[in-house]
């Protein structure tokens, strides 16, 4: 699990690359947000009920709306109305979806060569774009009706970026250098 291997591998080798004195002073994950939009299906109840029923399938916890913050008339949208769905995952099931993530759904994107250093801003986070959600195992390819995209965001507590790639690097995330 990735909690073990965090706390029994990457500590350590952490403190002795940057220099640590404190285990406590070691970046980890913070969080991991799960978010999609909802799009063409802005009108149609059942297509987001299906989403949100999938996304709480992929990740283990009911997913929350969110809202327009204002009104945009070329999109036909109002303020307060729902245009996404999120996830905010922490503890046990933040590392029990990361566990699947890294070592499942991942590798059978087609085509994949591995995450690029891009995808992880100044602030050490990473930011995953999905296409489809049918990478997913838990989705039952017969099932589904509507085909989505989503993001995950890793959140770290990472001070510098390179810390942030050598920390998901040690926990055996497919990262590739650019």
């Amino acid at each position: 699990m990735l909690l073990e291997k965090y706390k029994k591998e990457v500590v350590s080798q952490m403190k002795e690359k940057f220099g640590y004195r404190n285990d406590m002073a070691v970046p980890r994950i913070v969080k991991v947000v799960v978010n999609t939009g909802i799009g063409k299906a802005l009108k149609d109840e059942k297509i987001q009920e299906t989403i949100a029923k999938d996304l709480a399938m992929i990740t283990g916890q009911k997913a929350i709306p969110t809202l327009a913050r204002g009104a945009i008339s070329g999109f036909k949208i109002r303020e307060g109305m729902v245009v996404g769905l999120k996830v905010t995952l922490r503890g046990k099931r933040m590392y029990e979806f990361l566990d699947r993530l890294v070592g499942g759904v991942i590798p059978r994107v087609r085509d994949f060569r591995g995450l690029s250093e891009k995808l992880i801003d100044k602030r050490g986070n990473l930011n995953i774009g999905i296409k489809e959600q049918i990478i997913f195992p838990e989705i039952a390819h017969e099932d589904v009706r509507y085909i989505f995209g989503l993001e995950v965001a890793v959140v770290t507590n990472a001070k510098k970026r390179e810390e942030a790639i050598e920390l998901f690097r040690l926990l055996g995330f497919p990262i590739k250098k650019d």
